[in-house]
């Protein structure tokens, strides 16, 4: 059961769920709204480059705003 990074979209938090099926429905567990993006984890992208994915200062998820959140 893999375990995913998520934001909300309503009240912006960022939270992680693990997630049980492909149909499991995800909801913020501050605000309760099901209008979440799940975000990239450096755990779960896997690639064969040996060149790293990610710049020293940079990161995954939505830092950067890349989802719109502003964070």
């Amino acid at each position: 059961m893999p375990m995913y990074e998520y934001a909300c979209m309503e009240c912006e938090e960022h939270f992680e769920e693990l997630v049980r099926s492909e149909g499991q429905v995800v909801q913020c567990p501050t605000c309760g709204a099901a209008k979440v993006l799940k975000q990239f984890s450096a755990f779960a992208v896997h690639g064969t480059s040996s060149k790293p994915s990610f710049s020293a200062g940079g990161g995954g998820g939505c830092c950067g705003g890349s989802c719109g959140c502003g964070h």
